[in-house]
């Protein structure tokens, strides 16, 4: 699988995959809010495709801050079903957050016995909008305690 920067016209293929991958209503998820009208984070918005051009997997990031410090919201990712069990949602996990150069700290709304794998831990104190379980709430140093004293409601940060 080869990684490449997601393009405009990827847009469709990666959001049927999204709708494959997810349940129903996804974007009536609290953390699609934090979304609303806020362009993604384009450099670390990636789409593996195999060598016949087939999409494999995306994923794509938001910002966002936690109180005032900005902070990088990851989701979604989806890996495609005829590829889950290759390695393919963490080699995107892996190599999107290699890159993301900048930034100090990830969230992200998951489970944590998966995500666990990749640094991810609880996150008490920093409140997603509702009605986010807030065991779900996960976040990541991308710097040396990067998360140390950072709490607070989560919004929407554009980035300029």
């Amino acid at each position: 699988m080869k990684l490449r920067v997601e393009h405009a016209d990827d847009w469709w293929e990666v959001e049927a995959l999204f709708d494959l991958c997810f349940a129903p209503g996804r974007e009536a998820l609290s953390s699609y809010r934090l979304r609303d009208g806020v362009p993604p984070v384009a450099d670390l918005c990636l789409v593996a495709r195999d060598e016949g051009g087939i999409l494999g997997g995306a994923i794509r990031f938001w910002p966002v801050a936690v109180g005032d410090r900005p902070t990088l919201l990851l989701g979604p990712v989806a890996v495609h079903p005829t590829r889950q069990g290759e390695g393919l949602g963490r080699y995107l996990i892996e190599e999107a957050l290699a890159r993301a150069e900048g930034w100090d700290r990830v969230l992200l709304v998951g489970d944590a016995s998966y995500y666990g794998r990749y640094g991810f831990e609880a996150r008490p104190g920093v409140i997603m909008p509702p009605p986010t379980n807030p065991d779900r709430v996960l976040g990541r140093d991308l710097s040396p305690e990067a998360w140390d004293g950072v709490t607070g409601q989560v919004t929407p940060k554009p980035v300029s």
